[in-house]
């Protein structure tokens, strides 16, 4: 059964990289009149006009402090407990359990993302289904394989490159997302997409080449090598990425009206149900040729969830950060469908550059990384090139927006 909530069902549109492609989401016709789910269109009476328009500035301070608080200390405890070494010296040791990590993670979010679906519901209305027909399973199914895959990969690359490094490239989603839409579905870009994609790579290469880590490996020997394989281990990190934000502007384009809260649960219901699956099977898996070749050893031939549960007995500290890691995770998560139902993706592209930033400047300040002047150069040409493009999709945007508005407008008169 269709059902509306808001004029504008929610859209999920995290970063400036994707605001051209969802634009272009059909939720509402252009004469401000809803599609109902028979394909019947009613026009008994305009749309409402939408609550973002009503939003004042106390609603835009919640939204903003609660992207930036956190999602600033998600990411500081992301490089807490993934840098930070526990025992006794000379026989110190570092978590390095990703998918036990991740599960704690979604499950977190699965259930804020309930308690978030029940209390966006207008009373007196059923809450609706996170899974509301078998056509959207394989979809969902895809996205959290993919949203689970990406992170190992991510993690495993902070062995061979630093945390910065690792920030600069996870600013750059649109390259990933680029190359399979022109690789896979034919799809061409403006210029500037081009341009900015570009202006990315050189800054993470530049940073990355100019890197105090990369200089000691390669002071020993096999520096560019370790280097290299982090960035390629990190490149399938950001090309799961993709796939995964991919297959989600699919889902809310072909299954609408579906809503933010609906995917946010189902979406990490089913990531649980498949890292959980993965973390009972880990001691089978560990001792096969496939376990040894993805560097499963590393939990000691036991499997990973025996070992991440070992480590917390020794370390039982790493708990809060842990849990506190899997909660701001899920909080950030609802602060950003707060926001694009409230305001608009435009607003949301601006916070998230902004954003990025403010985590890098509290990585250098928390941990105490120093960047020469040539990786000063690198953060330049990536946030330069992330603004350029947020700045042209912003104009883009309110361009659409205002011809809606005034199609709308000859439609009434």
């Amino acid at each position: 059964m269709a059902r509306t909530k808001q004029a504008k069902p929610v859209e999920r549109q995290p970063s400036s990289e994707y605001v051209t492609r969802q634009a272009s989401t059909p939720s509402r016709k252009a004469d401000g009149t809803a599609p109902q789910s028979n394909g019947v269109v009613s026009k008994l009476a305009p749309a409402p006009a939408p609550t973002k328009k009503d939003a004042g500035v106390a609603q835009l301070v919640v939204a903003v402090a609660g992207i930036y608080g956190s999602f600033l200390t998600w990411a500081y405890l992301q490089e807490k407990l993934t840098t930070t070494p526990h025992g006794p010296p000379g026989a110190t040791e570092v978590f390095k359990y990703p998918v036990f990590l991740n599960t704690i993670q979604s499950l977190f979010a699965a259930a804020t993302g309930a308690l978030y679906l029940y209390a966006s519901t207008p009373s007196g209305r059923a809450i609706p289904p996170v899974i509301p027909s078998r056509a959207i399973l394989a979809p969902l199914l895809l996205v959290a394989l993919t949203s689970s895959l990406a992170s190992p990969f991510g993690y495993a690359s902070l062995a061979h490159i630093d945390y910065i490094t690792f920030l600069l490239a996870k600013s750059c989603k649109l390259l990933p997302v680029m190359l399979l839409h022109v690789t896979v579905f034919r799809k061409r870009y403006p210029l500037y997409k081009y341009l900015v994609v570009a202006a990315v790579t050189a800054g993470v290469a530049v940073f990355t080449l100019h890197s105090g880590k990369a200089r000691k490996s390669s002071a020993g020997g096999g520096g560019g090598e370790n280097s290299v394989w982090g960035l390629l281990l990190l490149g399938v990190n950001l090309l799961f990425d993709g796939l995964t934000n991919s297959t989600q502007d699919y889902i809310f384009g072909a299954f609408q009206p579906y809503s933010g809260p609906q995917m946010m649960c189902a979406n990490n219901l089913m990531s649980t149900a498949v890292t959980a699956a993965y973390l009972v099977l880990s001691p089978w898996l560990v001792h096969t040729g496939a376990g040894e070749w993805l560097g499963m050893d590393v939990a000691g031939g036991a499997g990973e969830l025996e070992a991440a549960l070992g480590f917390m007995r020794r370390h039982p500290g790493v708990w809060a950060d842990v849990l506190g890691f899997a909660a701001c995770g899920a909080v950030g998560q609802v602060f950003i469908f707060y926001t694009l139902s409230t305001f608009s993706s435009v607003l949301l592209v601006t916070v998230t550059v902004t954003r990025k930033m403010f985590t890098m400047i509290l990585s250098v300040v928390a941990f105490g990384h120093r960047l020469s002047r040539m990786q000063v150069l690198g953060v330049g040409l990536v946030f330069g090139g992330i603004g350029v493009e947020a700045a042209i999709a912003r104009q883009e945007k309110l361009a659409k927006e205002e011809a809606k508005r005034k199609a709308a407008e000859g439609k009434v008169q």
